[in-house]
């Protein structure tokens, strides 16, 4: 997962301390070539001169009434040199990390907004003798991807648990095109709704695809759940609204429904679309799509928001994703959360989106 993305971020790990090594290294090049000029001392050494201050500083404090903490000053003095982080080093390293985001199928709105926080969160920044830029340019990145899974922070679990108290069925409909995992999905979702307790029925309104309804029909046999079809070619619409009848008569919890899979751009299909949110009045529609798609995934959930509305995304392949720009950038263009994460082909291979998960996945070695 993300191998191509991790990659890239070790080598701008790299990069940095390159860059710091060299300015290092240069100014101790100016340092040699000034005369009678005595050369730096380590941080060693200038850790031992601080303790001798120290303590000659301990017979002085102990007669001066008033002066506690006049040993923990001095060392702060010495010992907590700064430098700061300016404009010329950001320079250096923010457009080496904006074709690394890019490359990766980052939306380019999304690398400006990392762009823009990083160089407003480390401009002037005070860093400390021996602390690493490296390692401050990655944790303060690390907030910032975070802060933008988090823009549209929804809990999907809580959500549904409250539609379920007041009201039945839950009704769920999902969109997108044809081939990226739509109707396992759903039935993946079945599957994650049944362990928590809940009744499920599935509607097989993808009544165009040759091999749609059988499809949604073996998933509903291996689960255990009842399926409402109509023949190929029925209107999508009623067979989502049979599902709806039958699972009010017979207490039903959810309704998940599948549909065709079709591009924003089919004007017919779209309106076909929307006919069905009018007819079901879904409480939920659900975009899915594949996250190896990188920057196609992204306007299609752009699209599909802004022509029929959508009210999150569920990202499938993630597990075969070896950039993640799908992943960091869908919430943020779309303005709708991302609810789970695909990562396998068995019903169980659903995970609940997590900020902190991803970004363990993005960096660590996981």
């Amino acid at each position: 997962m993300f191998k191509f993305l991790k990659e890239k971020l070790k080598s701008f790990r790299r990069k940095v301390e390159e860059i710091e090594e060299k300015e290092i290294e240069e100014k101790e090049v100016k340092e040699e070539v000034k005369p009678k000029v005595k050369p730096e001392k380590t941080e060693a050494e200038e850790a031992v001169e601080a303790e001798k201050v120290v303590e000659k500083t301990k017979s002085i404090s102990a007669k001066i009434k008033g002066k506690i903490g006049f040993k923990e000053k001095v060392s702060t003095l010495i010992l907590k040199r700064e430098v700061i982080i300016d404009e010329k080093k950001l320079d250096d390293i923010i457009p080496e990390l904006e074709v690394i985001l890019l490359e990766s199928d980052v939306a380019f709105e999304v690398v400006e907004e990392i762009s823009s926080a990083l160089k407003e969160r480390l401009l002037g920044r005070r860093k400390k003798i021996g602390e690493k830029l490296a390692d401050i340019v990655v944790n303060e990145l690390k907030i910032i991807i975070k802060n933008i899974l988090d823009k549209n922070k929804f809990d999907f679990d809580e959500y549904i648990e409250k539609l379920v108290d007041t009201r039945s069925p839950v009704t769920l409909i999902f969109v997108g095109i044809n081939g990226t995992g739509k109707t396992t999905t759903i039935a993946k979702l079945a599957k994650r709704l049944m362990d928590k307790g809940y009744s499920v029925v599935l509607a097989a309104g993808d009544t165009f695809r040759a091999g749609a309804i059988e499809q949604l029909e073996e998933h509903a046999k291996r689960l255990g759940v009842k399926i409402i079809k109509h023949k190929a070619g029925a209107d999508p619409a009623a067979v989502i609204y049979d599902a709806v009848v039958h699972a009010e008569s017979k207490g039903v919890d959810f309704v998940l429904a599948d549909t065709a899979g079709r591009m924003h751009t089919k004007k017919n299909l779209i309106d076909q679309l929307e006919k069905i949110k009018r007819v079901t009045e879904p409480d939920m529609t659900i975009f899915v799509d594949e996250s190896i798609a990188g920057n196609d995934a992204v306007e299609r959930a752009r699209m599909f928001n802004e022509s029929v509305g959508i009210d999150g995304t569920i990202l499938t392949k993630l597990d075969a994703d070896p950039k993640g720009g799908t992943a960091i950038s869908i919430s943020y263009v779309t303005g709708k959360p991302i609810l789970f994460f695909g990562v396998g082909q068995g019903y169980d291979d659903l995970v609940k989106f997590n900020s902190e998960w991803l970004i363990d996945r993005i960096f660590g070695e996981s």
